[in-house]
């Protein structure tokens, strides 16, 4: 079996994790509060806006490794604890951060798996995998039991968030030649 060469990652710099986890804590504070507002039966506001969080990630990932995403995926899990309790009502924020940190976590390891195949193979499938977790953790404690149509928001929130994710390849591989790691 052929060894493959090894990835040489650049190293996380404070600022580069200030910002990285910045931009985790506004998409997670802003898909809270606009979850909250319906467009329809099937859709809410915070569909828009959380995919970006797997953008963030993946270009974390891409860029400094599987341990810097993690690393900035629990910062700003933490952020989003205290952003979320101050924000939204408590269903929502406890449902918030277990799916955020659930589907981050899935989103750098499937990610890091398939980084070595074409360019946009990692994103699409770690995105698509991450995003029907987060949206099956979240609504199902965020809504459940109440009377609202959560399972409707639920399919039209994951058809929403997929299609954003195949719109957000466009930025990642715009980002690409900047962001990829060298082999070694």
């Amino acid at each position: 079996m052929p060894v493959r060469p090894a990835i040489a990652f650049a190293p996380l710099t404070v600022p580069s994790l200030l910002l990285a986890v910045l931009a985790m804590g506004v998409v997670v504070l802003g898909s809270n509060v606009l979850v909250q507002y319906p467009i329809n039966d099937w859709l809410t506001w915070g569909a828009f806006s959380y995919p970006v969080a797997f953008l963030v990630s993946n270009l974390i990932n891409r860029r400094f490794g599987p341990q810097a995403a993690r690393k900035v995926a629990w910062a700003g899990f933490a952020l989003a604890v205290l952003l979320s309790i101050w924000i939204a009502t408590p269903r929502i924020a406890v449902a918030s951060c277990l799916a955020f940190i659930a589907a981050q976590l899935l989103d750098i390891t499937v990610f890091d798996r398939l980084r070595r195949g074409r360019w946009w193979r990692a994103p699409m499938v770690a995105t698509t995998c991450s995003a029907t977790l987060d949206t099956t953790i979240f609504w199902s404690i965020a809504f459940a039991g109440s009377s609202l149509p959560w399972v409707s928001w639920a399919a039209g929130d994951l058809a929403v968030k997929l299609a954003i994710g195949v719109f957000l390849l466009v930025p990642f591989r715009a980002l690409l030649w900047r962001m990829a790691p060298r082999t070694a």
